[in-house]
């Protein structure tokens, strides 16, 4: 794919230093470098009319055959002020005109040396010609670049406002991860994986597939009462890039959620870590193992008694869940592997999630929950009383230990 952008900033660095004669030679060797496309690709880019390139071109062909030792006929370099006279100049108002096209849909700081637009430079153009002036794309193009806009899409930059001890809270994670590593100890991040339609809906991607072939998918996403939503509950443990992922059939709650964890437990962390007495969780601050949840702590506390683990649970500050290792080592690769296919039934989620691996030999394991779990469950006062939990001094909302109880 032709780079544009970078054939204007070649032209921008040398067009203060070259006559008309050495530009259009300039052009047609930089079109003729590029191969197929390599003329409008230059034109798009600098503006210089087709017919000047392939001059040029004409006057290479000369040039080679001659062997540089005869001049080509045409050697003439135009005085000051000679030839096509910028649109600019010839109309006056036009860069003012476009400014107030492209205004009142321009985002970001007026004052910045770089903005962008989302008009197309077909729309505008056609706008410029209806007010008067004689325009092509290529060149509402041109005039934008000079303008500094540039077409961009959006990006996931805003975390919403930031807690004050986010970067300490951070530091604490790595600190507890480090050391629970060091003495062999697991640990492991948690969350709970967009939820899926399950059926013959359309899934983003795509998939090679015999030419003309494409699978046949729903118009339109209305749920399937029979079918309803895949909920994948993922563990993944940092130490051996291992994973579990419990898929549910009903709701995301706490009880769900600690029950992947037992299951993970039970199938691979067990054998994983004979020994250990600790275990610590890295989690989002919300969803089903919020740090605001009675539910997820009372669940960790029958988990805890029954295991004889001590859980330490570290959550990461409000805002910032894209910061959670399972998001980028294990969910983005499932996503991945699923892409362009239709999750036609749970059996197929639980299929494609327990076959995805990356070549750094991530493992995954995959089963599905069909049980039913209650949804706005309250936890009695008494038993939340009972509780083995002791808060961390930093932090205690967010870094706490659940103890067994005797």
């Amino acid at each position: 794919m032709v780079d544009v952008e970078r054939i204007r900033q070649r032209f921008e660095s040398l067009r203060d230093v070259m006559d008309e004669r050495v530009t259009r030679l300039w052009a047609a060797a930089e079109a003729r470098a590029l191969g197929y496309g390599g003329i409008v690709a230059v034109t798009e880019a600098t503006g210089i009319r087709d017919k000047r390139i392939r001059l040029g071109m004409k006057h290479l062909d000369e040039l080679s055959a001659s062997g540089s030792q005869e001049k080509p006929r045409d050697q003439r370099v135009r005085r000051t002020g000679a030839g096509r006279k910028p649109l600019t100049e010839k109309s006056p108002t036009l860069a003012r005109d476009l400014e107030s096209l492209v205004d009142p849909v321009t985002r970001g700081d007026p004052e910045s040396p770089l903005r962008w637009t989302s008009k197309s430079k077909a729309k505008l153009a056609g706008e410029l010609r209806e007010m008067g002036h004689k325009i092509s794309e290529t060149k509402v193009g041109r005039l934008l670049h000079e303008m500094g806009y540039s077409l961009q899409a959006t990006t996931k930059t805003k975390e919403g406002d930031q807690h004050p001890d986010r970067n300490e809270q951070f530091e604490y994670i790595n600190d507890q991860a480090t050391s629970f590593q060091t003495r062999g100890l697991p640990v492991v991040s948690v969350d709970t994986k967009k939820k899926e339609l399950v059926g013959d809906f359309k899934n983003g991607g795509r998939e090679w597939q015999p030419k003309g072939e494409p699978v046949p998918v729903r118009v339109h996403d209305f749920i399937d009462k029979d079918l309803g939503k895949a909920i994948p509950y993922g563990v993944y443990d940092l130490n051996r890039n291992e994973a579990w992922v419990s898929v549910g059939m009903d709701h995301d709650t706490s009880e769900f959620a600690v029950a992947t964890l037992r299951r993970w437990w039970s199938s691979m962390g067990k054998r994983a870590y004979p020994g250990a007495s600790e275990l610590l969780i890295t989690a989002d601050g919300g969803g089903s193992n919020s740090s605001r949840t009675h539910l997820w702590k009372a669940e960790l506390q029958k988990w805890a008694d029954d295991s004889g683990l001590a859980l330490t649970v570290c959550h990461f500050p409000p805002g910032t869940s894209k910061w959670n290792k399972i998001e980028h080592r294990l969910f983005s690769h499932i996503t991945q592997n699923w892409r362009g296919r239709p999750l036609v039934s749970h059996e197929a989620v639980v299929n494609l999630i327990a076959n995805t691996t990356t070549t750094a030999g991530l493992r995954v394991r995959a089963k599905l929950d069909t049980r039913s779990y209650e949804t706005k469950k309250e936890v009695p006062k008494h038993v939340r009383q009972a509780l083995a939990l002791r808060r961390h001094d930093f932090h205690g909302d967010w870094n706490y230990t659940v103890h067994p109880r005797p």
